[in-house]
C-alpha cells in the first residue's frame, strides 16, 4: 500500500508540474494587459484649425454674450444722449368762455382763445442735463471695458490651460512609446528567466498608471475647451484645439509701476471716476434748481359777435419762484453733495482693492517665476540625464526594469510639474493683467527660449530600449 501511495505521489506531483509548466508556456507574458491599455499616440493631428491667443481673444470680444449685453447698454446711454438738453415739448390749448347757458349752441356769442405754450429751463439746466447724459455713457463704456478685460482674462486661462493639457499629452505619448520600448525588453528578459514574475506584476502596476493619467488629462481637456468654447459664444461641446508657445516676461515690473498703470486703466477705478464727475454735475444741476424756470404762451383770440375788435391776441410769461420753496431744494443740494461724499469714499474703497488685488497677483507671479525656473533650469536637466544614464545601464543589464519604470515615472513627475508652472505662470499674469487693466509687455526672446526648449525635448531622438 505504501508502494502504490507513493507511486500515486509521484504521478500526481508529476501532473501539477506538466500543468505550471503549460500555464507558463501559454501565457508567458504577465505584461500583455498593461500593454494592451497603453493608448496608441493620437494626440498630435487635431481634428480642427488650432487658434491662437489672439484669434481667441478676437472671436471673444466680437462673440462674448456678456460683451454684447454690456455693447447694447451703451447703445442705450448714447440714444438716450439725443433727448438730454431738449427743451420739453411745446403745449397747445383751446378755451372757449362766456357762452350764454341759454343759448348753449350760440357759438357767436362765445370768446374763443388758441394759445400755444413754450417751456424754458433755467440758465444752465439743460447743458448740465446734457454732461449727466455724457456721464450716463462715459459709464457704460467704463462698465463695458471692464467687461472685456474679465472675459479676456478667462479667455487667456482657459487657453493656457488647454495648451498645457495639450503639452502634457504630447509628453504623455512620448512616454508611453518609451514604455512600449521598455515593455519589449522586459518580456525578452522574462523568458529567458532574467526578470522575476513578481517585478513583473509590479511593472504591470506601474504601466497602468499611464492609463489613469491619460483618463485625467482627458478630463481636463474637455473641462478646458467647454469653458473656452462658452467665452467665444460656441457650442461648448464644440471641437477645439489651440497653438501658440508661453511667452513670460524675464522681469516683472515693479509694484509702483504696475499701481500707476492701474490708476491711468483699471475700468472700474475709471468707471467710478466717470461717476463721481457725473455725481458733481448733479450737484451743480441741483443748484441751479433755485434760479426759475420760464413759460412763454402766445395765442389768438376770436371775441364774441358785436365786440369793437373780433379779432385779438394773447401773449403770457410764467415764472417759478424756487426761493419761495427754498428748502426743498437745498436738501436735494446737500444729498447730492452727499453722494459725491460717498462715491469718493467709493473710490478709495475700489483702489485700495485694486491695490491689494495687484500686490497678491504679483506675489503670485513671483513664486510662479521662480517655479519655472528651477524646474526649467534645474530638475528638467537632472531628470533627464538621470532617465537617460538609466537606460544605458538597463541596455548594459546593470540595472532592472523597475529602475527604469521609476526613472521614466521621475522624468514623467518632472516635465508635466514644469508645464504646469510655465502655464500657472502665464495664469498668474493674466491675473496681474487683469489687476492693472492693461496687458504687460513681453519678453520675445525669452518666449524663444522656452518655446525651443520644448522643441528640442520633442526632437529628441528616443533612445532605444533593448
Amino acid at each position: 500500500m505504501k508502494v502504490h501511495a507513493l507511486v500515486v505521489l509521484i504521478l500526481f506531483t508529476t501532473a501539477a508540474g506538466a500543468q505550471q509548466f503549460d500555464a507558463a508556456v501559454s501565457s508567458p507574458d504577465p505584461l500583455a494587459s498593461a500593454e494592451a491599455a497603453l493608448p496608441s499616440p493620437q494626440h498630435d493631428a487635431p481634428v480642427t484649425i488650432p487658434l491662437t491667443l489672439a484669434e481667441l481673444e478676437a472671436a471673444a470680444l466680437a462673440n462674448n454674450a456678456e460683451i454684447h449685453a454690456s455693447m447694447r447698454r451703451v447703445a442705450v446711454a448714447e440714444a438716450r444722449r439725443g433727448s438730454a438738453g431738449t427743451l420739453d415739448d411745446p403745449s397747445f390749448m383751446y378755451r372757449g368762455w362766456g357762452t350764454p347757458l341759454a343759448k348753449p349752441w350760440d357759438l357767436n356769442q362765445t370768446q374763443h382763445m388758441f394759445m400755444l405754450s413754450q417751456n424754458f429751463p433755467g440758465g444752465g439746466k439743460r447743458q448740465l442735463r446734457a454732461q449727466l447724459a455724457d456721464g450716463d455713457i462715459e459709464v457704460a463704456k467704463a462698465q463695458l471695458e471692464t467687461k472685456k478685460r474679465d472675459v479676456l482674462a478667462q479667455v487667456r486661462r482657459s487657453y493656457y490651460a488647454l495648451l498645457r493639457n495639450q503639452n502634457e499629452l504630447h509628453f504623455h505619448d512620448e512616454q508611453v512609446a518609451l514604455a512600449r520600448q521598455g515593455l519589449e525588453s522586459a518580456r525578452i528578459k522574462y523568458v529567458v528567466g532574467k526578470v522575476p514574475q513578481q517585478d513583473m506584476l509590479k511593472a504591470q502596476i506601474a504601466l497602468t498608471r499611464l492609463v489613469e493619467h491619460l483618463v485625467m488629462l482627458q478630463q481636463d481637456s474637455d473641462l478646458a475647451r467647454t469653458r473656452l468654447n462658452t467665452l467665444l459664444g460656441r457650442d461648448p461641446g464644440a471641437s477645439l484645439e489651440v497653438l501658440g508657445s508661453y511667452s513670460p516676461p524675464a522681469k516683472l515690473p515693479g509694484l509702483v509701476d504696475l499701481e500707476k498703470l492701474a490708476l491711468e486703466n483699471r475700468p472700474e477705478l475709471t468707471a467710478i471716476s466717470a461717476a463721481i464727475r457725473q455725481d458733481e454735475t448733479s450737484t451743480h444741476l441741483a443748484e441751479k434748481s433755485l434760479r426759475p424756470d420760464y413759460t412763454l404762451s402766445g395765442g389768438y383770440m376770436l371775441m364774441p359777435e358785436n365786440s369793437r375788435y373780433r379779432n385779438t391776441y394773447m401773449a403770457e410769461l410764467s415764472v417759478t419762484l424756487p426761493w419761495l420753496n427754498r428748502g426743498r431744494h437745498d436738501a436735494e443740494i446737500a444729498e447730492a453733495s452727499a453722494t459725491v461724499a460717498a462715491r469718493k469714499a467709493d473710490y478709495e474703497t475700489q483702489r485700495a482693492a485694486v491695490f491689494a488685488e495687484i500686490q497678491e497677483s504679483l506675489v503670485r507671479a513671483r513664486v510662479a517665476q521662480r517655479l519655472a525656473g528651477l524646474y526649467g533650469d534645474t530638475l528638467r536637466p537632472q531628470a533627464q540625464a538621470v532617465l537617460k544614464a538609466t537606460v544605458a545601464a538597463y541596455q548594459a543589464d546593470r540595472t532592472d526594469f523597475l529602475n527604469l519604470l521609476d526613472s521614466q515615472n521621475t522624468t514623467l513627475d518632472v516635465e508635466l510639474d514644469y508645464i504646469r508652472a510655465v502655464s500657472e505662470l502665464e495664469t498668474r499674469l493674466a491675473d496681474l493683467e487683469r489687476a492693472v487693466g492693461a496687458s504687460l509687455p513681453r519678453n520675445t526672446a525669452n518666449s524663444a527660449a522656452i518655446s525651443s526648449g520644448a522643441q528640442a525635448q520633442d526632437a529628441q531622438p528616443g533612445q532605444e530600449v533593448r
